[in-house]
């Protein structure tokens, strides 16, 4: 292989913009640099850059402060993601524990009041899920504004900091289809709540930005799938954007500064559509833009979206464009013409190959929307990796993927799947893999590998499978549950063993495994044992490689360690590689690394070698307790 697919890593890029509360057009942008993930505090009417100090905590759940002095951030134990809020100055002289006297907890949202410095925070922690109101000034003690021992999450906060909203599950306990809850953030007391039912559910996206206004705008699923509303709890009334011609998700954004408008994606089998509703007119239309993704949903994070677009200030739309050739580029939309000019990429960026959606029929006929990457010149089968993304509630999108452009440049074929448990493709889709976890995605995945076999894409015998968290359970349960399929599997931070995994998980993800599987493991071991890779190490046949982190509470590494000493005493061919942090601590020169060592596997395991490397205990006895 050529070692040319450097290239795609090697330059600085944007990862992510997010436009402060504020009325001021302050941004935080997270950039990739070759020391990792950089903060930077950008002053757009100005056009400035302030670089921010490095030890601000995790740069992506990071928020600004209305003034913009401030940068809000959890701080944990290397990666851990368990800990404490806390805000520090973006001159780095001053920080300080936004909530000092509670327990450690996992922070599941923070938003900050466009006037004053109240601020919510969603905490879940051992006695359950909260929402608590802080002052990032101190000026008084932490309110706990609502409780529950179920999923709560997003908790947000209206303008003028007078209310606030959680996501809530009380109404339909162990089931993640949220209703929201509206609160008063000077005594707690509930002022209003808005459900669809048990089988429809409602999530909470940004209040009015105007001051005063306490409508909220809603993700609804009444049709089954996603669709903007504006509620206004003091009243009940509410404005459903039900757009029935329209086929697939219809995703809210942003509210424009005035309120008056509300930027939205219709996400129609993975392909994204910007639009606007004007909520005096009425009127839904669509916003001129090159192809590429606008946004990335979140899952088990402090915010909905790992980046999305937005309103700027001046009340444009300020787009924010990815594609698998193209790192993402902040675009404008002109009022005037109401178009978009497609800006460049970056001068330095390599130029690579775009993707091409493909629809993949499951076994049970369930449409599945699948990104393929292929050499331009390719006449004939390729080896290929096949990726999965992590979640499950997650999607792979249109965005810049370095990762699929090493392969390519290495002759190497790359697909990415968007199997039943994703989301932007509706709800049934959403929770398809709900109560059987593994056994409807092994079902998309056969399906798309024998798809692209049969379409001449892949070498049947030289498809390898790869993907991160979920992804990587999946990856292990593969070779174990269709052990002919596939040559090798490449899993960073997997689940492996859901038994051995659940005590040693951060509290808000063994809530949200109890509702997936249906129970917990003490009330149905069977089901989780029947998920759990560790049950086939005696049926895998490929070759095995584990990533894992020591300090991870959402794939625990005792779990995984577990996993590959089971498949070691099985006979299996498996190498587990230890990193000290988190479930997402990376860089780029890690991603590099990673890189280069999945091209080593690739080949050696077509040369038939192995890659085994003797022991897999992790360094100093972690993860084997």
């Amino acid at each position: 292989m050529t070692v040319s697919w450097h290239r795609f890593f090697s330059t600085d890029r944007i990862l992510s913009v997010r436009r402060g509360r504020g009325e001021r057009d302050l941004c935080l942008v997270v950039e990739d640099t070759e020391q990792g993930q950089a903060l930077v505090r950008r002053d757009v009417p100005r056009g400035t850059d302030l670089p921010l100090p490095s030890d601000v905590g995790d740069p992506g759940e990071a928020i600004l402060s209305a003034d913009g002095a401030w940068v809000l951030s959890l701080h944990d134990d290397n990666g851990s993601e368990v800990g404490h809020v806390w805000a520090t100055s973006v001159d780095g002289t001053d920080r300080r524990d936004l909530t000092p006297d509670l327990a450690p907890y996992t922070l599941r949202g923070i938003d900050t009041a466009r006037h004053g410095d109240g601020i919510v925070i969603t905490a879940a922690a051992p006695d359950g899920f909260s929402l608590w109101h802080v002052h990032r000034s101190g000026s008084s003690a932490p309110r706990r504004l609502f409780t529950s021992p179920h999923e709560a999450w997003n908790g947000l906060i209206s303008a003028d900091g007078h209310i606030a909203s959680i996501d809530t599950t009380d109404h339909n306990p162990g089931v993640r289809r949220f209703a929201v809850t509206v609160v008063a953030t000077d005594t707690g007391a509930v002022l209003g709540r808005l459900t669809d039912g048990p089988e429809a559910p409602v999530r909470a996206v940004r209040f009015s930005p105007v001051v005063g206004d306490g409508r909220l705008l809603v993700s609804t699923e009444r049709t089954g799938y996603a669709r903007p509303c504006v509620w206004d709890p003091a009243d009940g009334s509410r404005t459903d954007v039900d757009a029935p011609h329209l086929r697939g998700d219809l995703v809210a954004l942003d509210w424009s500064d005035d309120g008056s408008r509300i930027l939205l994606v219709h996400v129609d089998e993975g392909l994204h559509r910007v639009l606007e509703f004007d909520l005096r007119s009425r009127a839904l239309t669509a916003v001129a833009h090159p192809t590429g993704a606008y946004f990335e949903p979140d899952v088990a994070a402090a915010h909905l979206h790992q980046w999305a677009s937005h309103y700027a200030a001046d009340g444009r739309i300020r787009l924010l464009h990815q594609r698998f050739d193209q790192p993402l580029t902040v675009l404008h939309v002109d009022r005037a013409t109401g178009e978009a000019p497609a800006a460049d990429p970056p001068a330095d960026v390599a130029p690579g190959v775009r993707a091409t959606s493909y629809t993949v029929h499951s076994t049970d006929g369930t449409p599945l929307q699948l990104w393929v990457c292929r050499p331009p010149d390719a006449d004939a089968p390729l080896p290929l990796v096949l990726n999965l993304h992590g979640g499950p509630n997650l999607v792979s999108v249109d965005s810049y993927n370095p990762q699929a452009q090493a392969w390519v440049a290495a002759g190497v074929a790359y697909a990415s799947l968007n199997y039943r448990g994703s989301v932007t493709f509706g709800r049934r889709f959403r929770e398809g893999f709900i109560g059987s976890i593994g056994d409807r995605e092994l079902e998309d995945i056969e399906s798309a590998v024998r798809r692209l076999v049969a379409d001449g894409i892949a070498d049947a015998g030289r498809v390898f499978v790869t993907g991160a968290s979920y992804g990587g359970f999946l990856s292990l349960l593969s070779v174990g549950r269709l052990p002919k399929l596939f040559a090798g599997a490449m899993a960073f931070v997997p689940m492996a063993d859901w038994v051995t995994a659940y005590d040693d998980m951060n509290p808000a993800l063994r809530a949200a495994w109890k509702a997936f599987f249906g129970a917990a493991p003490d009330l149905d071991p069977d089901r989780y044992r029947r998920s759990s890779p560790i049950t086939y190490v005696e049926a895998v046949r490929a070759p095995v490689w584990i990533v894992q982190a020591t300090h991870d509470t959402r794939t625990p590494p005792k779990q995984a360690y577990a996993y590959a000493k089971a498949l070691q005493r099985a006979g299996g061919d498996v190498r587990i590689d230890w990193f000290s942090g988190g479930h997402e601590t990376s860089s780029r020169r890690q991603e590099i690394d990673d890189q280069q060592q999945m091209m080593h596997l690739v080949q050696a395991a077509l040369r038939g070698e192995p890659w085994s490397r003797g022991p897999v205990e992790p360094p100093s006895g972690q993860g084997s307790a």
